[in-house]
């Protein structure tokens, strides 16, 4: 693993105008690889194989494997002076982009604004192709830009709300759920940037990251940026967390992310984020989902409309790690399930808005009054 000792937080996302690296997630733990990304369908195969994920990271990097694919063309001369070439070919990529994985928002959304952005540039009397692809290329780098302050700006809001609402400083403890930190995103991360301001401010006692099945997000991903932050956390297996609030009463809160979340507050999030929900109704604390405003769809009025994406069925039968051959990590999977078993694999679940405490955004928290639901539409144009 290369040191990586001088940053203050991982960086899964290296872009240089003309030049994107992603980190691929699924080497991690073991191995720290860039791979590099030259074209949309570089940027495609990422998404889509989940190299790389979260659905902050998966909207930037969809949007800036177009910026270098698009630049990298147009300084070939590929599009000549033709503003309509230029707009056809971000536009088709952009669509072809959207394909790669159908449950995350963000996404979809930063396709619709950069569509907007290109139809604008390409109307212009003067419009050349050169001119419709700068535009296009600096709204992509502003989107990495204002990802990294978002997140900031979640985890001042979540951690202020945790703390006046539970009120016990320096001694908070939380439950996260899959991988919502640099990793997830252009940096700084949603939930798991809620519990970085935690620490920093000395409120946290401990952090608790569940595995995560069957994708392992939690004890690779979350596991990994932990340690790398020596912010104090313990795994435990996703079975485990009701015994956990159980027997420890430290754990005054369950933060978690967002691929998507209706107008009515319902939200998609990885799989076994519904019990987690579940469970912390039971023990009476805070259950606090963490996203950007770009995961809020007001277009989907409930979960009930939210596709769900499903996954492989090699992906719960086997168990991906390492073994090693000459000193040296080799990628290698054990199958651990009965031969012929039927699978049922949804990558994510959805969580009734009644079960969420508190939505943080980078606007701010959205609570909703007993009883009743949250109205994002409000909230969003606060």
């Amino acid at each position: 693993m290369t040191d990586q000792t001088s940053a203050t937080t991982l960086e899964a996302i290296k872009y240089t105008p003309g030049h994107l690296q992603i980190l691929d997630q699924l080497a991690l733990p073991h191995e720290t690889i860039f791979e590099t990304v030259k074209t949309v369908q570089d940027g495609h195969a990422a998404i889509k194989t989940m190299k790389t994920r979260g659905a902050p990271a998966i909207a930037i990097v969809a949007a800036l494997s177009l910026a270098v694919d698009a630049s990298t063309r147009q300084a070939q001369g590929e599009f000549g002076d033709s503003a309509s070439a230029a707009l056809t070919f971000l536009e088709s990529s952009l669509e072809y982009l959207k394909t790669s994985r159908p449950t995350a928002v963000n996404l979809f959304d930063a396709a619709a604004k950069l569509s907007a952005i290109n139809q604008q540039a390409a109307s212009v009397d003067s419009a050349t192709a050169a001119s419709v692809v700068q535009l296009y290329v600096q709204a992509a780098e502003q989107m990495l830009v204002d990802d990294v302050q978002d997140n900031k700006n979640i985890g001042k809001h979540g951690a202020d709300f945790i703390v006046n609402h539970v009120g016990n400083n320096k001694n908070i403890s939380v439950l996260t759920h899959c991988n919502t930190g640099s990793l997830a995103t252009a940096g700084w991360g949603t939930a798991l940037g809620i519990i970085r301001d935690l620490h920093a401010r000395g409120d946290l006692k401990h952090a608790y990251c569940t595995e995560t099945r069957p994708y392992n997000q939690g004890s690779r991903l979350t596991a990994y940026e932990l340690v790398y932050e020596n912010i104090p956390a313990t795994l435990v297996c996703d079975s485990m967390a009701s015994a956990l609030l159980k027997q420890n009463p430290s754990v005054q809160a369950i933060i978690v992310g967002a691929d998507r979340v209706a107008a009515n507050g319902d939200t998609a999030n990885k799989i076994g984020t519904y019990q987690l929900a579940i469970t912390a109704k039971h023990h009476g604390i805070l259950f606090i989902v963490a996203a950007p405003s770009t995961s809020i769809d007001l277009n989907t009025k409930t979960g009930q409309d939210i596709v769900i994406e499903e996954r492989p069925a090699d992906e719960l039968t086997h168990v991906a790690g390492i073994v090693m051959k000459d000193g040296k990590p080799v990628p290698t999977t054990v199958r651990t399930a009965a031969q012929q078993i039927g699978v049922w694999n949804p990558s994510f679940d959805v969580t009734p808005s009644e079960l969420i405490s508190a939505i943080v955004t980078e606007k701010g928290v959205a609570i909703k009054s007993p009883g009743q639901q949250f109205d994002m539409k409000s909230f969003l144009h606060l």
